[in-house]
């Protein structure tokens, strides 16, 4: 999928990936094994409540990404925990734009 070649194309910059999602979302589980399958430690968390700073010694770079279904909220939220600790350096990349556009249920075009 785009976002697990974007997170491949993330790995050779960082020391440590945080995928925001579910536990039972695939998506996000399959995130986390391409990282670990590209040799970067991640970690599979559904908000900023779960990240033990444990994980980050001896990290200078941490990547984070979601799962298709996660708010951006959420990741609004985890970048707000780094700020909160003093990570100040913030950089965003975009590997790939999704455009995902459907037609709603009959039943909804109905009510509008």
């Amino acid at each position: 999928t785009n976002r697990q070649r974007a997170v491949k194309r993330l790995l050779p910059s960082v020391g440590l990936v945080l995928v925001i999602g579910s536990e039972n979302s695939s998506n996000s589980n399959r995130l986390v094994e391409v990282s670990r399958d590209g040799g970067v430690p991640a970690y599979l968390i559904e908000d900023e409540g779960e990240i033990d700073e444990r994980w980050l010694d001896g990290v200078e770079t941490v990547g984070i990404t979601s799962g298709a279904s996660a708010p951006e909220s959420l990741v609004r939220c985890v970048l707000a925990w780094f700020a909160a600790r003093g990570v100040t350096d913030v950089r965003s990349q975009q590997f790939v734009q999704e455009n995902i556009t459907f037609n709603l249920p009959v039943e909804l075009r109905r009510a509008s």
